[in-house]
């Protein structure tokens, strides 16, 4: 798992590369909370189209994102999902819950 983060204007990209699991979401959790929690970014962009895989506990780090933005008044947004992390994000009936768009620069235009 790769983890690198971009400001562009006043909005960071959060990359992932690889596996979200068990195993790795300890950083990929520390990462999401570091900009949305310390550094109240006011929106963050989180891309996927890198990630395979996203297990139960990927998914609960994201929603732990999320509900931290939304205390400090940020808005997260996820990006590039692939067919298998959609697929865990619609059964798991998060899909309508999660800002989401294809592209970065459909993120970066709202």
């Amino acid at each position: 798992m790769e983890i690198s983060s971009r400001k562009v204007d006043k909005t960071v990209i959060v990359d992932l590369s690889g596996d979200i699991d068990l195993g790795n979401t300890p950083a990929v959790r520390k990462a999401f909370l570091r900009e949305v929690k310390e550094n109240r970014v006011p929106r963050v962009v989180i891309n996927l189209s890198k990630v395979r895989y996203i297990d139960s506990s990927g998914v609960a780090s994201l929603v732990e994102a999320l509900k931290a933005s939304r205390d400090v008044g940020s808005r997260l947004i996820l990006i590039g999902l692939s067919t298998s992390v959609r697929e865990v994000l619609q059964l798991s009936r998060l899909l309508k819950i999660f800002e989401i768009y294809d592209k970065e620069e459909e993120a970066l235009a709202v």
